[in-house]
């Protein structure tokens, strides 16, 4: 099995267990979740230097990833669990009360993998920075990830937090965003119009990169362009251009997924449409 292949497979058995966690809970964030299983699964699977057998809440001696656009545990958790973190079955408690699955990341019941609470909208960024500027000073030399989103980003916490960045020259810090142009009430450019990501981000003193985010070979390339950025003294930004909804065809390219819930006729023509892996389902 190629590389491309083995993180296609993976890729689509997170895509399966998305909608299944959320018809399961009953309630979620399927659209977005979506639009991130490729380029997060290239990341946990080929790129990120991490352990789930030595993983410590202090990040310390290992890359660390912060999700800041909270929402978006349904690929969160899949990821983790296809990554080792814990096993798979517990995908099954997504939103359960009393569950270390929560609705948004908690650290409150020592989640293995979850550095960070987020899910106020903005704040993963700062608290990104803020961890690697701790491993600037501690002598650490591993990256610190972070995942946005793009309606995410209208929040003006994100830009203070890339004027920190910028202005303590964190090259160890790598910033994503999910560039699907749409969020819960439409799309982003209708909704408060931010304009051209690249620009800004570069104006903000940040290196850009702007990728495919379906396309794993444009993917791996922009994890490496971004990885050989650290030490230029600049963070980097990279923009994958995606879909929300990817994978399914009537919640592709909308808004109107990006908290909904399938009924059990649509559970099973999304599924069906994934089709099966060899990885089976939790």
């Amino acid at each position: 099995m190629t590389k491309y292949t083995e993180l296609s497979e993976l890729a689509r058995q997170v895509r399966r267990d998305i909608i299944r966690m959320v018809a399961l809970a009953g309630s979620g964030h399927p659209g977005g979740s979506l639009s991130s299983a490729d380029f997060l699964t290239a990341l946990y699977h080929d790129v990120m230097d991490h352990d789930p057998a030595s993983w410590k809440r202090s990040g310390e001696g290992q890359d660390m990833f912060i999700l800041s656009a909270g929402h978006l545990t349904p690929v969160y958790y899949s990821t983790l669990s296809r990554s080792g973190y814990f096993p798979a079955s517990e995908l099954a408690t997504f939103r359960r009360l009393g569950s270390r699955l929560q609705g948004h990341p908690s650290v409150r019941k020592d989640l293995p993998g979850v550095f960070q609470a987020s899910g106020s909208l903005g704040q993963g960024l700062s608290a990104a920075a803020g961890a690697a500027l701790g491993k600037k000073l501690s002598g650490d030399p591993h990256i610190v990830w972070v995942l946005c989103g793009d309606g995410e980003s209208e929040e003006g916490q994100i830009w203070e937090a890339g004027m920190f960045a910028s202005h303590h020259h964190l090259d160890n810090l790598i910033a994503i965003t999910d560039w699907n142009g749409q969020q819960i009430d439409g799309p982003v450019s209708a909704v408060a119009g931010e304009g051209d990501l690249e620009a800004k981000w570069k104006a903000f003193g940040w290196n850009t990169v702007i990728a495919d985010g379906h396309d794993f070979d444009s993917i791996l390339g922009a994890y490496s362009k971004a990885k050989q950025n650290v030490g230029s003294g600049l963070p980097t930004m990279i923009l994958f251009r995606t879909d929300m909804g990817r994978g399914i065809d009537f919640m592709a390219g909308t808004h109107k997924w990006h908290g909904k819930v399938p009924s059990p006729e649509q559970e099973q023509e999304a599924l069906n449409q994934l089709g099966s892996t060899t990885l089976g389902d939790f």
